[in-house]
Formats: C-alpha cells, sequence, structure tokens
C-alpha cells in the first residue's frame, strides 16, 4: 500500500462509536433500538450532527456523514453494520464511498468461531467466515480486514491449531489482495504476546497486527499493556485503533492512554499506516471523536 504522509489524511473514523445511530444487520433504518448500554440517551440533540430524530442511517450514508461532520475521508466499518454480503449491496457501498470522496481502509470484523478449538469443525467454521470477509473487503473496496479469535469453551488459546487456522486464512487474503490484521481486544484470547507470537509462526506477508490503544491497558497493568503495545506496532502494517480510554469488562477501571507515549511507540517502530479513531467511552461519541482526532493530529505534526 502507499500511504499518506499528511497528518489529517492518515486519519480514519470507525463506524463502531456510533452504533446508536447505524442500523445493524437484521434491523430497519426507522426502528428506535437501544442495546442496553445506557447511551441512549445520546440521541438528544442529533438533529445538529446530521441525523433524524429517529431512524438509523446505513452504513452507505456513513462515509459522507463523515467527512461533512469531520472533514475526514478515511472509514473503518464494522461488520455489523454491512446490512448485507450480498454482491449488490456491497457494490453499492463502494459507489456511495467513492461518490462521497472516501476511501476504507480496514473492515473491523467480529465472529463468534475460535481458530482454535479443539472441535475440528469449529475451526473450520472460523476459517471459513475470516475467509468471506475477505471476498467481502475486496467486494466493497477494503484493503484490509481485521478477523478476531474469539475464546474457545473447551481449551486455552493454542498456538500451533490458531496458527494452522490463520495460514489459510492469510492464503486467502493473498488470493485476494487483502491484508489480514489482529487486534488485541479481548484479554483472554487475543493478549497481544500471543497475537506476536502467532504472527511470527504464520510468517506470512499478509496477516500483522492491529495495535489498539487501549484494550490491554484496561485489562493489565500499564507496563504490561504498554510493552503489548510496543510489540504488536512492531508487526503493525496499516491500520490501528486510537483511543483516549477505555472502560475496563468489570467497569471498575478506566484505562486512560497516554497518547504522546503510544503515539511515540508508532513512530519509533516506523508505523506508516492510519490510526482509526475509536471513541470507546461513555458520552457523546461525535464530541469524543473530534477531540480524539484534534489530539492525534497534534501528536503526528
Amino acid at each position: 500500500m502507499q500511504f499518506p504522509r499528511a497528518a489529517r489524511e492518515r486519519i480514519a473514523i470507525a463506524s463502531y462509536p456510533f452504533r446508536e445511530f447505524i442500523a445493524r444487520r437484521g434491523e430497519e433504518g426507522g426502528a428506535e433500538q437501544g442495546n442496553g448500554s445506557g447511551v441512549r440517551g445520546e440521541r438528544r440533540g442529533q438533529e445538529g450532527a446530521g441525523l433524524p430524530a429517529s431512524g438509523k442511517m446505513d452504513l452507505k450514508e456513513f462515509a459522507a456523514h463523515v467527512s461533512a461532520k469531520f472533514n475526514i475521508k478515511k472509514i473503518e466499518p464494522w461488520s455489523e453494520h454491512f446490512r448485507s454480503l450480498e454482491k449488490g449491496y456491497l457494490e453499492e457501498l463502494r459507489a456511495a464511498v467513492a461518490q462521497a470522496d472516501v476511501a476504507i481502509v480496514n473492515i473491523a470484523v467480529d465472529g463468534e468461531h475460535s481458530p482454535y478449538s479443539t472441535d475440528a469443525a469449529e475451526r473450520e467454521r472460523a476459517v471459513a467466515f475470516s475467509k468471506q470477509w475477505i471476498d467481502a473487503a475486496a467486494a466493497s473496496g477494503s484493503p484490509s480486514v481485521r478477523t478476531n479469535i474469539p475464546p474457545a469453551k473447551d481449551t486455552k488459546p493454542d498456538l500451533e491449531r490458531t496458527a494452522d487456522c490463520l495460514r489459510r486464512v492469510a492464503e486467502h487474503g493473498a488470493s485476494r489482495n487483502v491484508v489480514v490484521n489482529l487486534e488485541n481486544d479481548n484479554p483472554a484470547s487475543e493478549d497481544p504476546f500471543f497475537l506476536v507470537q502467532l504472527i511470527e509462526k504464520v510468517n506470512s506477508d499478509w496477516l500483522h497486527a492491529l495495535p489498539d490503544f487501549a484494550n490491554t491497558l484496561a485489562a493489565y497493568e500499564e507496563d504490561y499493556a504498554y510493552r503489548g503495545i510496543e510489540a504488536m506496532f512492531g508487526h503493525a502494517y496499516n491500520i490501528s485503533h486510537a483511543k483516549e480510554t477505555e472502560v475496563g469488562d468489570g467497569k471498575d477501571k478506566i484505562a486512560h492512554v497516554d497518547l504522546p507515549r503510544t503515539f511515540g511507540i508508532a513512530k519509533r517502530h516506523g508505523y506508516k499506516g492510519y490510526f482509526s479513531m475509536e471513541w470507546d467511552s461513555p458520552g457523546d461519541p461525535y464530541a469524543g471523536t473530534a477531540g480524539l482526532i484534534e489530539k492525534t493530529l497534534k501528536n503526528l505534526s
């Protein structure tokens, strides 16, 4: 890939923080549906953000919305926001993104099947799921996907089984010209040091790390977390997730990211890819994302 050098052009907006305002798979655009996260009240006043008081936008509208609201020309859609994986819908999405003069830089994909399960059929389902989204990325114009590694019910993370599965996934990515990324997300199954071992074992140009600024920090002590972020940026290529804070699973810990330190790690490793704004804290995601953009620009200047 050829990456831009200008700071603003290296910023993308993830659709995940705006999940209250984008229709998810199986939802109708006009439905008022909450997810129990306590952020439904944020809908008040969103007319000023370019949204109707009721209803949700389709993912096809997100690129133009982001461009108008934030003057950002890159997006990172979440898999749950794809209304369909049919060819027609993906072509419509690609056309809408191009019409808005925006680009998709990654698709964040969440599945349920574990590639390290002791059940061979479960592992096959995990591989098939990732391959399906690689095909969707190629059709919609995304150069990469972030596939996830869900925990297995019957075993702890297993390097050999996971590597065998992801080697096949990376090979499929190569055949479709789509990079596969792994994120330090779930602390049980996606520990940053496990992911680095996995990437090194598969040893493919098509499998890379997606460093998230806060996920590991919310689950572990600070020293461990920053060493993990350092290890991840050593294998990062085209995408990372910039955050300021993250609430831990037990909601009793709020991680506060040292942004200069984390951007410094990325720079030290010669990272040239994109920083996707993934505001994932309580409060208005519009205001939070706008503030995160400004702090990112400051750290990239």
